[in-house]
């Protein structure tokens, strides 16, 4: 337990260049809250311990805002940023050094029963707002851009942007997410189509100028 907690102080001092002090963190941090209270109540679930499990969680939901069940699955060093209103399914995995931004969901898609929630990989970002719903594979070295519902498998090293969430680029391990320079394949298409319809109008105003050229017959 005190390696977990002195990981989690770690991983928040190299994800947040706010941290100041361990004092800050253990007292201001609602993200480092919600995973040692998940730790808890995750250990008594795999008890089979009844009803206090979710207790916990809900206390948790409570304090905090982020509403993680007793039965995700968590890996090592995983940090919530700022974290108000993200959700964490009971069947949810999360690799190693995953970092979540506020408002994400880790859903199911409706009333399926068994393996429902999404798995994520290792070193996954995710960022603010976006949603991952149903039994899908997130793979490693995966950033998904804010605001995105992810509702199909996504590969390694890659970025998922958009609704539904499309891949638009690969990446060497080391890529970074920068949500200022994402890729926007909606306004890239809609540019697209403004351009043509443009081309088409300058090909149409040239039609009319010929026709006007053009000498009337007469009878």
């Amino acid at each position: 337990m005190f390696q977990a907690i002195r990981e989690q102080f770690d991983t928040i001092f190299r994800e947040d260049p706010a941290a100041k002090s361990v004092v800050e963190i253990f007292f201001c941090y609602p993200g480092f809250h919600a995973v040692l209270m998940h730790r808890l109540a995750h250990r008594l679930y795999q008890w089979h311990l009844p009803l206090v499990p979710r207790m916990i969680s809900q206390l948790s939901r409570f304090l905090t805002g982020i509403e993680i069940h007793p039965g995700a699955r968590i890996g090592r060093r995983f940090f919530i940023d700022h974290g108000m209103g993200v959700v964490i399914g009971e069947t949810a995995e999360i690799g190693d050094d995953v970092l979540l931004y506020q408002g994400v969901t880790l859903g199911g898609t409706g009333n399926e029963t068994g393996k429902r929630h999404p798995t994520l990989g290792n070193r996954v970002v995710v960022g603010t707002g976006a949603k991952i719903l149903g039994n899908i594979k997130v793979g490693d070295n995966v950033r998904i851009g804010a605001g995105s519902v992810v509702v199909h498998p996504v590969p390694d090293h890659s970025t998922v942007v958009g609704i539904p969430g499309r891949v638009v680029r690969m990446r060497d391990q080391d890529g970074v997410l920068e949500h200022g320079r994402l890729p926007d394949p909606t306004g890239q298409a809609l540019e697209d189509l403004a351009q043509r319809v443009a081309e088409l109008e300058a090909m149409m105003r040239q039609m009319v100028a010929y026709e006007d050229r053009e000498p009337k017959s007469t009878r």
